[in-house]
């Protein structure tokens, strides 16, 4: 009767005891602490003004929100290029993209303009009046900024290209997929497979072409290139879109699957960190309807289609008053990731409505 009675409380008191499981596989990067201290770093602003040139008014270009950026590594300063919304129009804001820069990757100081916006150029079409959302941007090997946003007319998120050399002046290349079969498509979130080579992020070819994956839906998506700028959509042998990943029932991203941050070539494979979307009908009970929360995705480092891994539960989910209220809820959506100072700065945005980040050690 004693060993009977000992068993049940002894595993009853180990089931308590034990930690939890950590959500990381070693291929994956991380682990990340969310620096509460500082967060968020960002957040709107109604005192900083700009004279859209499609508008020809004032409007106050910030101050609705501020979401979703790209970061980079410049000249030993962090710069975080940001979208940010106003409140005017028939949508009740466009977005515009502003640059922060900062010392410490936690303090930022914010030119008062936007550096990218829609303007009375060819890509008005594409662009006006939802605006100009969501950066990701890498380096090219020659030292040229590639950023991949999407241009919204109200109607279609179209994904697109742009360059520069300094962050600030930067050149409209286009739409990624200019090909008839895909300009009037839904295309959004474009994430370059990259190296790091010290603090920069830098596009990297593979099998002599660039890569991205890209996509806002219940299948992940890729697509090649010669020159980073134009792209052509990995397909099917009937010339359908081909699938790389997919939803998953009973998990975080049971919704659809959206490129976080430019893909990371490591010597495990590619890693790609993403945001996943939960519908608790079929997938994540423990998370509310429409949750936005990361996860990471390991493809092979000869080729990029093939999905070999991928975390069989969030890293990061929102937790924080700044990520479960705003414009939409339940929101953690990174989207820019760079290695500074010893550490990893993932960037992220709160509820469609503030940036924040969270850190993980180099490894």
């Amino acid at each position: 009767m004693t060993n009977r009675l000992f068993f049940p409380f002894f595993a009853l008191f180990f089931w308590f005891s034990a930690p939890a499981q950590s959500p990381y596989k070693p291929w994956m990067i991380g682990e990340f602490t969310k620096q509460h201290a500082a967060n968020p770093v960002l957040d709107a602003r109604a005192t900083t003004t700009f004279a859209c040139p499609v508008r020809k008014e004032t409007v106050r270009w910030e101050e609705k929100d501020v979401f979703n950026p790209a970061v980079v590594v410049r000249k030993g300063k962090i710069h975080l290029i940001y979208r940010a919304e106003d409140t005017v129009g028939k949508h009740a804001g466009t977005s515009r993209l502003g640059l922060a820069t900062s010392t410490d990757g936690l303090h930022f100081k914010r030119r008062p303009e936007p550096v990218f916006y829609p303007d009375n150029d060819a890509m008005n079409v594409y662009e006006w009046e939802g605006g100009c959302e969501d950066p990701r941007i890498v380096e090219s090997p020659g030292r040229v900024y590639v950023m991949t946003y999407t241009a919204y007319d109200g109607d279609k998120a179209r994904l697109c290209v742009a360059t520069s050399r300094n962050l600030v002046t930067w050149k409209k290349q286009g739409l990624a997929f200019d090909d008839l079969k895909y300009r009037n498509g839904w295309s959004k979130s474009g994430s370059i497979v990259c190296k790091r080579i010290g603090s920069r992020i830098v596009a990297q070819k593979i099998n002599g072409k660039y890569w991205m994956y890209w996509g806002d839906q219940p299948q992940l998506y890729c697509a090649s290139s010669p020159d980073l700028i134009h792209w052509t959509p990995v397909e099917t042998t009937d010339g359908k879109l081909y699938a790389v990943a997919e939803r998953r029932k009973e998990k975080y991203d049971s919704r659809l699957l959206e490129p976080g941050p430019p893909a990371l070539l490591t010597a495990n494979g590619i890693v790609l960190l993403y945001n996943g979307m939960n519908l608790p009908k079929d997938g994540d009970r423990d998370l509310p309807e429409g949750t936005y929360a990361a996860g990471q995705l390991l493809f092979d480092a000869s080729d990029p289609t093939k999905l070999l891994d991928r975390s069989e539960t969030y890293f990061m989910k929102p937790d924080q008053p700044y990520e479960i209220v705003g414009q939409v809820n339940n929101v953690c959506f990174i989207e820019g990731l760079v290695p500074y100072k010893g550490q990893w700065f993932l960037y992220y945005g709160t509820a469609d409505s503030k940036i924040a980040v969270t850190t993980a050690p180099l490894k």
